[in-house]
């Protein structure tokens, strides 16, 4: 009798623990978004299509502030490489190694169209139905993007792009060839073979132009032969230059391969040449 008496009353206690467990949950709640960021769309007249353009904002910027200078990324979907950059971008930010940026992600429609320069080349061809848009990609942002932000957004004048493999060779070829674009031009691991190595080949042309802006570039390569062969081309063309007002740095990584290396590469570049004015002023003086 006492044996079953006790078991009932564990029994109770357990239902009545588990009721009142239930009471204080409560009904489930159905999930909330986490949103880091925001978007708006823009109908280009020159690319002919609706672009939809990703935007984080540096924490202590959301509702107002100081104008910020902006930082445009090419491949800068959700579901491309804009959560990865704007990451490295609050974390930079927040503990003082990076200046705070208004990010500004371009998502793809047509990637390899826009990314890529015309060829002569019949391998190069082959990747895509078409390619040897970079021009109009370049009118895109300048006419029409670069407006738009400045008219939404409280921006400074200064301007920086930062991309990976074919953004990276876009972001190249922007440097070259319209460098009054941007102030700043991160390039990792870049398709610098495009067109045969047509941009390498074409840089101390390019360099030797009269008025050349001042700018900053930074290039890292990971361990493809290929691409390392080209980039060191470049920085030999940028040396025997020495254009006044053109500020570079080659980065080579070979620990790194091509699909590791956007990460190391964007956080040192981050730090060497969008860091605070003391940080930079230190990490000028390893400047090529």
């Amino acid at each position: 009798m006492l044996r079953c008496t006790r078991t009932v009353s564990l029994a109770c206690l357990w239902l009545s623990l588990s009721g009142c467990a239930a009471a204080r949950s409560g009904p489930t709640a159905a999930p909330a978004e986490l949103v880091i960021g925001h978007f708006i769309t823009i109908d280009s007249r020159v690319l002919g299509e609706t672009r939809r353009i990703n935007i984080y904002t540096p924490p202590g910027h959301e509702a107002g502030g100081p104008p910020l200078p902006v930082l445009y990324m090419p491949d800068g979907g959700v579901h491309e490489d804009f959560h990865h950059i704007t990451g490295i971008v609050q974390v930079s930010t927040m503990n003082g190694t990076m200046r705070p940026f208004l990010v500004v992600g371009i998502e793809n429609t047509e990637r390899r169209r826009d990314l890529t320069g015309p060829t002569d080349d019949p391998e190069d061809r082959k990747i895509a139905p078409r390619v040897g848009g970079s021009a109009d990609f370049r009118r895109f942002i300048r006419e029409e993007l670069m407006p738009e932000i400045q008219r939404r957004y409280a921006t400074t004048d200064e301007a920086a792009i930062v991309g990976e493999s074919l953004a990276g060779l876009f972001v190249l070829e922007t440097f070259f060839r319209e460098p009054d674009l941007f102030d700043t031009y991160i390039a990792i691991d870049p398709s610098a073979w495009w067109n045969r190595g047509a941009l390498a080949r074409e840089a101390a042309a390019h360099l030797q132009r009269s008025g050349q802006p001042a700018r900053t570039l930074y290039v890292a390569t990971a361990d493809v032969p290929e691409t390392q062969r080209q980039v060191q081309l470049v920085a030999e063309a940028l040396r025997e230059a020495a254009a006044p007002g053109v500020r570079w740095h080659h980065e080579p990584m070979p620990e790194e391969h091509h699909g590791t290396i956007f990460h190391a590469a964007a956080l040192r570049a981050f730090r060497t040449i969008l860091a605070p004015a003391a940080s930079a002023a230190e990490s000028s003086d390893s400047a090529q």
